[in-house]
C-alpha cells in the first residue's frame, strides 16, 4: 500500500495550488482514485474522480460505503460541529 499512498500524495501535490482557490475554511471534498494492478503486479493510476460512485451494487460495498461515509463525517464534520450524541 505504500505505492498507493505515494501516488495519492503526488496527485494532491500536483494540484495543491488549484484546490480551494477562495481559501474557504472548513471545507472538504471526497475524491475517488481508480487503480489497476497489471499482470506483473505493477500499480497504475487510471483516474481520479471528483464525483465518485457511492452506490452499493454488492454485499462488500453495502458494508464499505456507509462505513467510509461515517469515517468521513467523523474526520471532517465532527471536529467542527461536535455531535450531541456519540453514535453507538
Amino acid at each position: 500500500m505504500p505505492r498507493v499512498k505515494d501516488i495519492m500524495i503526488d496527485s494532491f501535490l500536483s494540484v495543491r495550488r488549484k484546490m480551494n482557490p477562495n481559501n474557504r475554511k472548513h471545507m472538504f471534498e471526497l475524491f475517488g482514485f481508480d487503480f489497476l494492478l497489471d499482470e506483473d503486479f505493477r500499480l497504475w493510476l487510471l483516474e481520479i474522480n471528483t464525483n465518485p460512485f457511492l452506490g452499493t451494487p454488492n454485499k462488500f460495498m453495502e458494508g464499505l460505503v456507509p462505513k467510509m461515509i461515517e469515517d468521513l463525517i467523523q474526520l471532517t464534520v465532527d471536529p467542527i460541529f461536535k455531535p450531541k450524541n456519540s453514535p453507538t
